[in-house]
C-alpha cells in the first residue's frame, strides 16, 4: 500500500482496551486473578526433587500460565504507559500506569515463590526440568544467573513494593516534570514556545546563532529545575545502591545491568575502553567539520550543524514510501511486516504538547504489532527515525513465534535490526540521489549519527560509572557537574570548545534516571550493526539467513551464543576496533572531497 494512504495522527490503542473504566479491562483483572490463583495451587509440587510426572509435564504447564500471566499484566501496563506517553499530563492515564505498576508488582510478589524455588533448585535437577521447558529455557536460565543476588521471599517481597512507590514513581514523577516544560526561542524577531522534541530540530539549523540560542535554551530550563532534577537523580543512584550493592551484593552498580542483559562485565569494560581509545576519530572528524563550516573551532553547540545551507524535507506519506520501499528492496518480508504497523494505526506520528519526546518501539507481547511513536517534523532525520523504529518493530514480529518471555531480545541486541534498517535508507539515497550537495550532506549526516550513537553513548556510560561512585561518596551536584565537563574534556579533546552550561547536560539525559546503564546498549549496537553491514555489503544475498537468524533468536538466548553463531565474538578487542575501522574509512572517504566553503 502506498504512503499516502496513511495520514500524520496519534495511533490507535483499540488492539489493547478502549477506556480504563471499560468492561475489557475488569475482565482482563479477572483474569489475572484466577492465573494467579492456578500458579499458587501449583507451589505444592515444587519441592527439592520434583516428581517424573511433574517434570515431564505439569512444569510446562506451569510456565505457560507464567506466560499468560505475563501477557495480561503487560497488556494493562502498557495501556497505561502508552496513553501516557501520548499524553503525560492525563491524569487517567497517570491513575492508571500507578494502579497497574501497584497490580503488577503484587502479582509478582504471589508467584515469587516459583522463581526463588526454581533459582535454589540442584543443578542436576534443574537440568532435568530445563529439558522439558520448550522455548521458555533460556527465560529459566536467565533466573538462574541471579541466584547469587537473590533475597529470601519476604524481603524480595518488600523490594517489589518500595519500587513501585519509590523508584518507579520517582521515574514518573520525572517525565511529569520534564514533559511541562515550555521553551521559548526567538526566531525571525518573534518570541515561539515550543516543546523540547520542537525545540531540538534547531540544533540542525544553519544559522550558527539559532543552533547555539536552543541549546542555551535547554539548558536554561533545565538549569532552573536542577536542584529538583539533581536530586532525583541522586536518590535513583542510592536507591539502586541500595538495592543493588548493598542488599543483592553485586559488585559494582554496572554489573547490575550487565547481568540483565546476559553480557559478561569484561566485554562491557572492553567495549568502553575500546572507544575511549578511539576518541580520536571523532575529534578529526570535528575538525573536519570545522574547515566545512569555515570555523577555526566547532562549539559544542555546532555539533550537528549542517554541512549545506538547506534542508530537504520529506512529506509524511513520502517518507512512509522511501522507507518501506527501501525495506523491499533488501526483503519483501521486512516491508510487510513494517506496514503492519501502519496498517493497523500503531504510530503515532503527531507533533504537540505534552507528548512524551524522544521516540521508541514498545513490544507489548508476540499477540500485538508493536506501537511506535515518534514526532515527524519532515527533516530527514525524522525519515531516520521512522526507519530506525520499524526496524525495532520488524525485529519483534520476526521473534513473535517465541513465548512472550523470550520474545524480546536483550538491549545489546535490541538495536540491531533498527540501526540496520536506517543504513538501508540512507544507501538508498546515497545510490539514487546524484546531487554533490545530498551526498556530501549524507555522508556528513552518517558520521553525526555514528557519534550521537557511538561515542556519545559510551562518554554517558562512562559519566554513569564514575558518577554513581561519586554520588555513593556524597557528591554534591555541583561536583557531578564536574565530573561531567571532564568528561566532555576528554572526550572532545581540543576539536571543540565548550561552554560552561554543557556541564549541566547530564540533567537533561533521560535514560539515565530512568535506565541507570542503558547507553552503552547503543554503542554495542551500532559497533555490532556496522560490522553485519559491511558483511551484507560483501555478500549480499548470502549474508540474510545470518542476519535473520540473529533476529528470529529474540531473547531465548544470550547475546554472546547468538552471535557465536553468527561468526562474532564480542570477547574480541579486534571485532570492536573493526567498527571503528568502518567510521575510519567513512572519515577518510570525507576527508578525500574537495573542501567547498560557501561564502
Amino acid at each position: 500500500m502506498a504512503g499516502n494512504e496513511y495520514h500524520q495522527g496519534p495511533w490507535s490503542l483499540d488492539d489493547l482496551f478502549t477506556a480504563f473504566d471499560g468492561p475489557e479491562v475488569e475482565l482482563a483483572l479477572e483474569r489475572v486473578k484466577a492465573l494467579l490463583m492456578e500458579i499458587e495451587a501449583a507451589r505444592a509440587d515444587l519441592s527439592p526433587e520434583p516428581t517424573d510426572e511433574f517434570v515431564t509435564g505439569a512444569f510446562l504447564e506451569l510456565l505457560e500460565k507464567h506466560e499468560a500471566l505475563d501477557k495480561e499484566i503487560s497488556a494493562l501496563f502498557a495501556f497505561a504507559s502508552l496513553r501516557f506517553s501520548a499524553d503525560t499530563q492525563d491524569q487517567a492515564a497517570q491513575a492508571a500506569l500507578a494502579r497497574f505498576r501497584q497490580m503488577a508488582a503484587e502479582a509478582h510478589n504471589r508467584v515469587l515463590f516459583f522463581e526463588l524455588w526454581w533459582k535454589r533448585l540442584d543443578e542436576k535437577v534443574a537440568e532435568r526440568l530445563l529439558g522439558n521447558s520448550g522455548d521458555y529455557r533460556y527465560w529459566l536460565e536467565a533466573l538462574r544467573l541471579e541466584r547469587p543476588y537473590t533475597l529470601s521471599e519476604p524481603e524480595e517481597r518488600v523490594v517489589n513494593l518500595k519500587n513501585v512507590n519509590g523508584s518507579a514513581a520517582l521515574m514518573t514523577l520525572l517525565s511529569t516534570i520534564t514533559a511541562r516544560y515550555v521553551f521559548n526561542l526567538e526566531i525571525g524577531g518573534e518570541i515561539q514556545e515550543m516543546t523540547r522534541d520542537e525545540l531540538t530540530v534547531h540544533y540542525h539549523s544553519p544559522d550558527p546563532e539559532l543552533r547555539a540560542a536552543a541549546y542555551q535554551e535547554l539548558l536554561r530550563v533545565y538549569e532552573q529545575d536542577k536542584p529538583v532534577l539533581g536530586l532525583i537523580y541522586q536518590s535513583r543512584v542510592r536507591d539502586w545502591q541500595s538495592e543493588n550493592l548493598q542488599l543483592r551484593g553485586f559488585a559494582t552498580p554496572m554489573a547490575v545491568r550487565n547481568l540483565a542483559n546476559d553480557v559478561p562485565d569484561e566485554v562491557v569494560d572492553l567495549l568502553l575502553e575500546v572507544s575511549r581509545q578511539n576518541a580520536s576519530i571523532f575529534q578529526r572528524y570535528f575538525r573536519l567539520k570545522a574547515r566545512w563550516l569555515g570555523m577555526k573551532q566547532l562549539r559544542r553547540y555546532d555539533i550537528y550543524a549542517p554541512v549545506i545551507k538547506t534542508e530537504k524535507r520529506f512529506a509524511y506519506a513520502d517518507a512512509i514510501d522511501l522507507v518501506l520501499s527501501s525495506y523491499r528492496r533488501f526483503d519483501p518480508r521486512v516491508a510487510e511486516l513494517a506496514e503492519r504497523v501502519f496498517a493497523e494505526d500503531h504510530i503515532d506520528s503527531e507533533v504537540r504538547k505534552g507528548k512524551r519526546g524522544g521516540a521508541f518501539c514498545a513490544t507489548v507481547s508476540p499477540d500485538h504489532t508493536p506501537w511506535i511513536l515518534q514526532s515527524y517534523h519532515g527533516r530527514p532525520r525524522d525519515v531516520a527515525t521512522m526507519a530506525h523504529e520499524l526496524g525495532h518493530a520488524v525485529h519483534s514480529m520476526l521473534a513473535a513465534h517465541h513465548s512472550a518471555l523470550t520474545q524480546q531480545s536483550s538491549l545489546p541486541l535490541a538495536e540491531t535490526a533498527s540501526t540496520f534498517g536506517e543504513m538501508i535508507v540512507i544507501d538508498r539515497l546515497l545510490a539514487e540521489d546524484p546531487d554533490p550537495e545530498t551526498q556530501r550532506d549524507l555522508l556528513f549526516r552518517q558520521m553525526d549519527d555514528n557519534y550521537a550513537t557511538i561515542m556519545r553513548q559510551a562518554y554517558f556510560a562512562i559519566f554513569e560509572r564514575d558518577a554513581h561512585e561519586m554520588v555513593k561518596k556524597g557528591a554534591t551536584i555541583d561536583e557531578l557537574n564536574e565530573l561531567y565537563a571532564h568528561n566532555l574534556a576528554e572526550q572532545f579533546g581540543d576539536s571543540m570548545s565548550i561552554s560552561d552550561d554543557f556541564r549541566l547536560e547530564w540533567l537533561v539525559i533521560p535514560h539515565i534516571y530512568q535506565v541507570p546503564f542503558y547507553v552503552y546498549a547503543y554503542a554495542f549496537g551500532q559497533l555490532l550493526v556496522l560490522s553485519l553491514y559491511q558483511q551484507y555489503l560483501e555478500e549480499g544475498d548470502a549474508f540474510k539467513p545470518r542476519y535473520f537468524e540473529i533476529l528470529a533468536a529474540g531473547g531465548s538466548d544470550a547475546p554472546a551464543r547468538i552471535l557465536d553463531k553468527a561468526g562474532i565474538d564480542i570477547r574480541s578487542a579486534e571485532f570492536w576496533q573493526g567498527g571503528y575501522e568502518v567510521l575510519l574509512d567513512d572519515l577518510e572517504q570525507l576527508e578525500a572531497l574537495e573542501v567547498i566553503v560557501a561564502d
